[in-house]
């Protein structure tokens, strides 16, 4: 018989597509610092979407560069939207410091964004990401951007942007800078 040493592990993904926002760097009083955001993914009817958000850990070189890339639009309060995969959700709860809610506890949902699948800028395409080349490649994928056209018209949370035209059919595989 042989025995194996490799570690085994579930793993539990999210996909979906929400509005990217609060891109930061986090410096802990422990360890090392790392990047994050939010993501107010869209959840529910696409007439009248409602929104979950996570408070994310960005990991993987690819993810973490695509996200650096969305800072400067985010910061100027422009719609971007992403296309995603999560991992390892887990929950927080704190209390609140300030504001109506002060004193009182709350639930944050927290993950670690693994995979950024394609991302739009004010409802153009700037990023799509290469198909894999293995079979199981269209399970691991997250929704496709053509499922997003009537989700683009709803508004984004935490940014005020105006309607805009549809993205087209077929954009760039990979814009430059946006």
């Amino acid at each position: 018989m042989t025995t194996s040493s490799e570690k085994s592990y579930f793993d539990l993904h999210i996909t979906g597509l929400g509005y990217l926002n609060r891109i930061r760097e986090v410096k802990p009083k422990k360890g090392e610092p790392f990047l994050a955001c939010d993501i107010a993914a869209l959840n529910g009817p696409s007439n009248a979407p409602e929104y979950r958000r996570f408070d994310v850990r960005v990991s993987g070189s690819e993810a973490q560069h695509l996200v650096r890339r969305c800072e400067e639009a985010v910061k100027a309060e422009r719609k971007v939207l992403i296309g995603f995969r999560l991992g390892d959700l887990w929950t927080d709860i704190f209390t609140y410091s300030k504001g109506k809610n002060a004193g009182q506890q709350g639930v944050s949902l927290k993950a670690r964004l693994l995979f950024v699948s394609w991302i739009k800028v004010d409802g153009e395409m700037v990023y799509k990401a290469e198909p894999k080349t293995t079979d199981d490649a269209a399970s691991e994928d997250a929704p496709a951007p053509s499922s997003t056209s009537a989700t683009e018209d709803a508004p984004a949370p935490e940014v005020a942007a105006s309607n805009d035209a549809q993205a087209p059919a077929e954009a760039p595989a990979l814009a430059e800078s946006f």
